[in-house]
């Protein structure tokens, strides 16, 4: 895959971006052992040999963890408030690994968390809708008039939601609430949450259960487990439109 040479350099550890901008424009780096000082400059790091200061990158071990979240936690490497970040849960992992999306705070459940910085983009940008599955337990009875909205597409405040799947799992006549399995494909910030506050039925309990083929199967709350190269290479092919 072609990227931007100081994001090759940066994704090496080598340097911040902008640390490695200053040094390709100072000759200090060379690719395929010409010195280069163009920013726009792009290599394909799995062809090209890139260099700074004549040692050559060295290749980052790509790791790839499905990691079952706990509520009570952000999805995030550190977090000012001082609260328990998911992070804390793959701090055995040799790399620095970052979220693939989010789930908000008070959700649980699929979340991978990888080094692989070109599967992230792919897996989380807009046009390759990849199906996230999930369940929430919400408040009242629903009706299926109420569902068939957001079976259409409901307008939130960024815009009409694509059509999702939905599914009524079951009622609680005690505790008054429902449980729905939704299916979408888009990310946006609290999704579900706000379709379903849309329809006047506000989500108790949330947590993701599916990420296109990937499922929690055998994982313990709070536990990881790495991708096996089989499903490494399958969620390649899912995220690339291309191989489609």
């Amino acid at each position: 895959m072609i990227e931007r040479l100081q994001k090759v350099i940066s994704q090496a550890g080598i340097a911040s971006r902008r640390h490695a901008e200053e040094l390709i424009s100072a000759g200090r780096v060379s690719v395929n052992g010409k010195i280069v000082t163009e920013l726009g400059t792009k290599v394909d790091p799995g062809r090209d040999v890139v260099a700074v200061d004549n040692e050559p990158l060295l290749k980052e071990k790509k790791y790839y963890c499905l990691l079952y979240k706990p509520r009570g936690m952000v999805t995030t490497l550190s977090d000012p408030q001082g609260r328990r970040t998911v992070a804390a849960l793959v701090a055995d992992v040799p790399a620095r690994l970052y979220p693939v999306g989010r789930l908000d705070y008070n959700t649980e459940g699929l979340l991978l968390l990888t080094n692989d910085g070109p599967l992230t983009n792919l897996l989380t940008h807009p046009s390759h809708n990849i199906l996230k599955t999930y369940l929430a337990e919400v408040a009242g009875r629903v009706a299926e008039e109420s569902l068939d909205k957001l079976r259409i597409g409901i307008k939130l405040s960024d815009g009409v939601t694509a059509p999702a799947k939905i599914k009524l799992m079951s009622y609680d006549h005690e505790k008054n609430t429902t449980k729905l399995e939704l299916v979408i494909s888009e990310g946006r910030n609290r999704q579900v949450r706000r379709m379903c506050e849309a329809i006047g039925h506000p989500v108790n309990k949330l947590k993701r259960v599916k990420l296109g083929f990937l499922t929690l199967e055998g994982l313990r709350r709070g536990r990881y487990r790495h991708l096996t190269t089989d499903e490494v290479k399958e969620l390649k092919n899912l995220a690339n439109p291309v191989d489609k």
